[in-house]
C-alpha cells in the first residue's frame, strides 16, 4: 500500500508532468505557428480574421496527438527528473534515508507514474492518431482538402491496378482515373480510362467500397460479377476491397500514423511496398514502452547517483545521456529502413544495448 509520502510524490509527479506537457506543447505550437504563419493564408484572395483563427485552431487541434506522440518519452522523463530533483533540493530525501527507506523504494511511486504515462502514450498511438490520420495529411492552406493532390497507384489483392493523375479530398474524386484488370480476373486484359472516378465508401445498403466511373473508355463492356457493374454507356461501378480513396493519395510515410494492427495487416500483403520500413516500425512499436522505461531509469540514476551534485549539472548530464540514447535509436532505425540490419534486430538492438546499462546504473544508486 502507498504511504503518505508516496501520495505526495505522486501528486508532485503529475504536477510536474502537467507543467512540462503544457510548456512543451505550447512552445512547439508557438514556434511552428510563427514560422509558418503565412502558410495559413490562401494563395489567392483573402479570408477574414475569424476564418484564419479557425484554420489555425483546427490545424493544431488535430495535431495535438501527433505532438504528444513525439514528446511523450521526453515529458515523462522530465516530470520524473523534476520530481526527484525538487525532493533533493528541499532536503526531503535525507530524513527518509536516515529512517531506513532505501532510494529504490523512495522512487518507486515515480517509476509507477512513469509507467502509467507511457501506457497513455501507447493508447494515443493506437487509438487517437489513427482516428485523425486523414487530417494530419492536410496542408495549412487547405484545411478543407479542396486543392488537387497527386495520386499514387495501388494494387488490389487480385492484382487489379488502379491509378490516376490528380485527386480532391473534399469530394473524394480522382481525375483521369485508370484501371487495369488482368486476364486472370476477366479472361482477357482490360484497360479502363475514366475522366473521373468518385469513391463511394461502404454503407448500410452496400457493405463494399466502390468507384463510380464516368466518361469511360471503352464505353461498352460486359459486366464482371462482384467486380464491374455497368450503369450506362461509359459509366461503371468498380468494386474494390482495399483500394479506397486514401490508398491512392496517401504519402509514402502514411504508415507512421497507422495502428500496430494495421501495420501487421500491411506486412501480410504480398503487394505491399516499403516492407522493411514498415517492419522496423512494427517492432519499434513493441519496444517503445521498454525504451521509455529504460530512459526513465537512466535519467533517475544520473540524478540520484550523487546527492551532493548540483541539480543543474545533474539535469545537464541527464540531457546528454538522453541525446546519446535517441541518436542510437534513430541510427538503428535508419539502418533497418535501408536493410543494413534485420527489422527485428534494428528495433531490439537499443534495448539490448541500453537495458543492462540502465539496470546497472539504477542498481549503483547510493541507498
Amino acid at each position: 500500500m502507498f504511504k503518505h509520502i508516496d501520495w505526495l510524490m505522486i501528486c508532485d509527479y503529475f504536477k510536474a508532468y502537467a507543467i512540462c506537457l503544457t510548456s512543451l506543447l505550447s512552445l512547439y505550437i508557438v514556434v511552428d505557428l510563427f514560422t509558418h504563419l503565412d502558410d495559413f493564408l490562401p494563395s489567392q484572395g483573402s479570408i477574414g480574421l475569424q476564418a484564419t483563427l479557425i484554420r489555425i485552431v483546427s490545424y493544431y487541434g488535430y495535431r495535438l496527438p501527433q505532438f504528444f506522440d513525439r514528446l511523450c518519452e521526453a515529458i515523462t522523463l522530465l516530470a520524473a527528473m523534476f520530481t526527484v530533483a525538487m525532493m533533493q533540493r528541499n532536503n526531503e530525501q535525507l530524513p527518509l534515508l536516515s529512517a531506513g527507506v532505501s532510494t529504490h523504494r523512495l522512487v518507486t511511486p515515480v517509476l509507477i507514474c512513469a509507467c502509467l504515462m507511457l501506457s497513455l502514450a501507447v493508447l494515443n498511438q493506437e487509438v487517437f492518431i489513427p482516428m485523425v490520420a486523414s487530417k494530419l495529411t492536410l496542408n495549412k492552406d487547405d484545411p478543407g482538402g479542396e486543392k488537387e493532390i497527386s495520386v499514387r497507384g495501388n494494387y488490389e489483392p487480385n492484382f487489379i491496378h488502379i491509378e490516376g493523375d490528380f485527386a480532391v479530398r473534399a469530394t473524394q474524386t480522382v481525375r483521369n482515373f485508370r484501371c487495369t484488370i488482368p486476364e486472370s480476373v476477366a479472361g482477357n486484359l482490360i484497360h479502363i480510362s475514366a475522366q473521373q472516378g468518385r469513391y463511394l465508401p461502404p454503407d448500410e445498403e452496400q457493405p463494399r467500397g466502390r468507384w463510380e466511373l464516368t466518361g469511360c473508355v471503352p464505353r461498352d463492356l460486359e459486366p464482371i460479377p462482384d467486380l464491374l457493374e455497368v450503369r450506362d454507356a461509359g459509366r461503371y461501378l468498380l468494386y474494390t476491397r482495399l483500394t479506397d480513396f486514401e490508398a491512392l493519395v496517401r504519402q509514402p510515410s502514411w504508415f507512421q500514423f497507422a495502428s500496430t494492427q494495421r501495420l501487421y495487416e500491411e506486412l501480410l500483403r504480398p503487394e505491399s511496398t516499403r516492407l522493411a520500413a514498415i517492419a522496423v516500425l512494427f517492432h519499434n512499436r513493441l519496444t517503445r514502452p521498454l525504451l521509455g522505461m529504460i530512459l526513465v531509469f537512466m535519467g533517475l540514476s544520473v540524478i540520484l547517483r550523487d546527492n551532493t551534485r548540483n541539480v543543474i549539472i545533474s539535469a545537464g548530464l541527464c540531457l546528454v545521456l538522453c541525446a546519446v540514447f535517441y541518436v542510437a535509436i534513430h541510427t538503428c532505425k535508419m539502418l533497418g529502413d535501408y536493410e543494413y540490419l534485420a527489422p527485428a534486430f534494428a528495433a531490439w538492438l537499443p534495448v539490448l544495448l541500453f537495458g543492462p546499462f540502465a539496470l546497472a546504473l539504477f542498481d549503483a544508486i547510493q541507498t
